[in-house]
């Protein structure tokens, strides 16, 4: 794309946040499914006003004092992440009659708390709460409630254990191993079921922010897509596209998508391709640090891509070993069908889903032992799950800290 950035693009929106086509209300008892379709039923049109967003929505609406309470006064040592839209706390609530809870007791929450200026925040906000107050899927993650109370504008999620898929890629380190071959392919084929289902005739949503920090990965490491301040309604009736300002992350978005501001499900395809580029190499979308030549991931990658004698350049040297010929091959031939410059020739995330599907099989996909599915299985035992504890104030699994997202790339934060 020729664009070397790694920051998020910033634009200004039209005074709506435009939301304003059917939703889809799941049942989510697919969690175990192979296919990406879910059952649903039809509710009425997505309202403007955001009271009766707020009113629609199927999530508790919860009192300031009482998140406050439940984040022990929002208090540094529960801080998950923080940047420029806000901070992410941890916190808890009973489970069945979601009140607060004494800390380590009941459910495990995740609450976000944004900045009380900036208009553009108050919208991210008002359209997370409009998508994920409507949409549910074992693949999305799950909004338990939300505060609008006074000036304050809060977000409580379910707790993700093992924080983002950006900090597995990417963080170094000996309490980040490298996750190994066939627990990138579990991830993959997770995030396409959760973009497969966002983009079903039922749905019709485009994500628009698809990236390694907003899949958030649970204690057995299923995908799930977070953050949905910037998700869009599709086209409706005989239009091809949306037209929106340009806005998502550098390195992320497609090429027609910079070029025109049409939006479509294919723009989320493309950038589906790049998450799956950085998770057969390694590497970051955009990284300056590497060598002239090589900072733009997918221009690097793509010559390597389309040679099958070559295309083992490109996969990360750290799971050397862990994967087929014919696994590998696969998976970089449906990373560059994504990656294509015309939006035409990009499969459907339907027929994604099933090529993923096939590369489950670990007689095909990998030569690596059943212990090797964990990238800390040299050091603890696969006997059980991980078994948590507070250190410090940090939360530690099996001796190692949970990777949390970063306090610069946080899936909960813009």
């Amino acid at each position: 794309m020729g664009v070397c950035l790694s920051i998020r693009i910033k634009a200004v929106t039209p005074s709506h946040i435009g939301v304003s086509s059917k939703y889809v209300s799941k049942d989510g008892k697919d969690s175990s499914s192979s296919s990406s379709k879910v059952s649903s039923t039809s509710i009425p049109p997505t309202p403007r006003s955001e009271g009766e967003i707020l009113q629609s929505t199927n999530v508790k609406s919860f009192g300031f004092s009482e998140l406050k309470t439940a984040t022990r006064n929002f208090r540094p040592d529960s801080v998950l992440g923080e940047g420029g839209f806000g901070s992410v706390f941890k916190g808890w609530i009973d489970e069945v009659t979601f009140t607060v809870t004494k800390p380590g007791t009941g459910l495990v929450i995740a609450v976000k708390r944004l900045n009380q200026d900036g208009f553009q925040g108050h919208k991210e906000w008002l359209a997370e709460v409009n998508y994920l107050g409507q949409l549910y899927h074992p693949n999305l993650v799950k909004l338990i409630g939300y505060c609008s109370e006074d000036e304050h504008r809060l977000l409580v999620y379910e707790f993700m254990p093992r924080g983002s898929l950006e900090n597995h890629l990417f963080r170094r380190g000996s309490y980040f191993q490298p996750l190994s071959w066939n627990l990138r392919m579990k991830v993959a084929l997770g995030a396409a079921k959760g973009l497969a289902f966002l983009h079903s005739a039922e749905t019709k949503v485009i994500y628009r922010d698809f990236k390694t920090s907003n899949i958030l990965l649970d204690s057995n490491y299923n995908a799930k897509l977070s953050d949905f301040g910037l998700a869009k309604d599709g086209p409706t009736g005989d239009k091809s596209h949306v037209s929106t300002r340009v806005m998502g992350t550098y390195g992320y978005a497609a090429p027609e998508y910079l070029a025109t501001g049409h939006l479509t499900t294919k723009s989320d395809v493309y950038s589906f391709g790049v998450v799956l580029l950085e998770m057969i190499s390694g590497r970051r979308s955009v990284d300056k640090n590497r060598p002239t030549g090589e900072h733009n991931l997918v221009e690097w990658a793509k010559p390597y891509l389309t040679n099958k004698r070559k295309v083992f350049r490109v996969i990360d040297a750290r799971i050397e070993g862990q994967y087929s010929m014919l696994g590998a091959q696969t998976a970089a031939n449906l990373a560059l069908q994504c990656l294509s410059n015309e939006a035409k020739y990009r499969p459907n995330m339907e027929e994604v889903v099933p090529i993923l599907e096939k590369l489950q099989d670990s007689k095909e996909v990998s030569r690596s032992t059943p212990n090797q599915n964990s990238p800390n299985s040299q050091n603890r035992s696969n006997s059980g799950p991980p078994k948590y504890r507070r250190r410090n104030g940090v939360e530690v699994a099996n001796g190692r800290p949970v990777s949390y997202p970063r306090p610069s790339a946080s899936p909960f934060y813009k």
